[in-house]
């Protein structure tokens, strides 16, 4: 399949994740997005350098600015469990509007046609590294890394966009 591009429309998918009160819950994507401007973005894996080092810790610290630009959502997704993303989450205590929501079986992610197959590392299937700005499910930015590159698909690169 080929991976989402600019104007395409996102396509629906559901996601786990555990909310405020620690219940495991799964929403649609759409229900997240529909009427919205979220920025999506994903990783190859929770708790890995340059996820946590750099692509996260941009869009948690460049939230309130996305938000003054009109962006209702900021969300992180990751081909791990939603007890993963949730112990990840919690690495993150000064986050606010990131929402860490998992894609267990790389369901989205094959959707997205943004997968990544790194079983020769023992990891197998999990996303390429991406953002996208979406504006009611229409793709207005679609930033994808090759490899493990992390250029294009930064929090300061989407800002860019905005």
């Amino acid at each position: 399949m080929a991976p989402i591009a600019v104007a395409d429309v996102i396509p629906d998918g559901t996601l786990a994740y555990f909310d405020e009160s620690d219940q495991l819950k799964t929403i649609s994507v759409h229900s997240l997005a529909a009427g919205k401007k979220v920025i999506l973005f994903g990783v190859p894996g929770a708790f890995t350098p340059t996820c946590s080092m750099k692509h996260v810790p941009g869009f948690i610290e460049k939230a309130e600015e996305f938000k003054a630009k009109g962006v209702d959502e900021i969300l992180l997704i990751s081909v791990n469990d939603p007890f993963v993303m949730k112990a990840w989450a919690k690495t993150y205590p000064e986050n606010k509007h990131v929402k860490f929501l998992a894609d267990g079986s790389a369901t989205y992610t094959l959707a997205l046609g943004l997968e990544l197959d790194l079983a020769e590392k023992g990891l197998g299937t999990r996303s390429r590294r991406f953002a996208l700005l979406v504006d009611d499910l229409k793709v207005k930015v679609a930033n994808v890394e090759e490899g493990g590159e992390f250029t294009v698909s930064s929090a300061e690169e989407i800002l860019k966009a905005l």
